[in-house]
């Protein structure tokens, strides 16, 4: 093997590597609308049993304050001491993380 075909093969790799690493980095990963819906449901059963829920399966542009997120909005319902409450939430759409839970 000649030092030039070595050379072009590890410049290769190299150029492979910053062009993926690159992508990777412009992609913009969100957790799926389900398992974060799962996961906020899991959280009120922790209090009681839950009748309903819902969530929109695409993110929404979010702003509060100086925080500007894309969030997944959604609800839950259940019925407690007797009485039905329902609650909408904005869900961080990277994380899952509850940025907002508004008793309605």
């Amino acid at each position: 093997m000649k030092i030039r075909d070595y050379m072009l093969g590890l410049g290769t790799g190299v150029v492979i590597g910053v062009i993926a690493s690159q992508a990777a980095n412009r992609m913009d990963i969100n957790r799926s609308a389900e398992l974060v819906l799962k996961d906020i449901k899991n959280s009120f059963k922790q209090e009681g049993p839950i009748d309903g829920s819902w969530i929109y399966m695409s993110p929404e542009p979010f702003q509060k304050e100086a925080i500007h997120i894309n969030v997944y909005k959604g609800g839950i319902s259940r019925v407690k001491n007797g009485d039905l409450e329902q609650y909408e939430f904005a869900a961080d759409a990277k994380t899952g993380t509850v940025v907002e839970l508004v008793k309605i």
